[in-house]
């Protein structure tokens, strides 16, 4: 096998997670060292316990707010492998719009997050199904908007020197 032929093999694996889910460019996804089974693990902390008093108040009252931030960041380590620098950007995103607008429009913002839960869960070899982040999001949508934030700000604060 040629060098050409073996690169992307090599570059394939370095961006795969170990057993303990540590990302090769210095991220980690189990920043609690939560114990894992054949399932994945659980959520770094309960839907009822808010992680961060902001974030939950805020879920309450603009859960939009704290899904277009949510969903930057998510995008942000997943496409580019380090911490958003703004840490969500500001307030009035495209996200936070268009759960604004099927939020007040038609009550479906929750629909979203059921997207974002999926993908943070995959994210983090979390258990849990489609049916349970579709249920989490329509009862318990501020907690559960507080609960994904929360995993994203541990592997976020995981990186070296950066500050949210």
């Amino acid at each position: 096998m040629s060098y050409q032929q073996q690169q992307p093999y090599q570059q394939q694996q370095q961006y795969q997670a170990g057993p303990t889910m540590q990302a090769s460019q210095g991220g980690n996804r189990n920043a609690k060292n939560m114990p894992e089974d054949g399932d994945g693990r659980d959520w770094s902390s309960g839907i009822c316990s808010c992680a961060d008093g902001g974030a939950c108040c805020v879920s309450f009252f603009c859960p939009c707010i704290t899904y277009g931030k949510v969903k930057h960041r998510y995008e942000h380590l997943h496409e580019k492998g380090y911490p958003d620098p703004e840490h969500g950007g500001g307030c009035c995103s495209g996200a936070c719009w268009g759960h604004c607008l099927l939020t007040s429009c038609f009550g479906m913002g929750w629909v979203l997050q059921i997207f974002n839960r999926t993908d943070i869960r995959k994210r983090y070899n979390i258990k849990g199904s489609g049916c349970g982040d579709c249920c989490m999001s329509f009862w318990c949508n501020p907690c559960a908007l507080s609960q994904q934030s929360h995993e994203l700000e541990l592997e976020e604060q995981s990186f070296q020197g950066f500050k949210a």
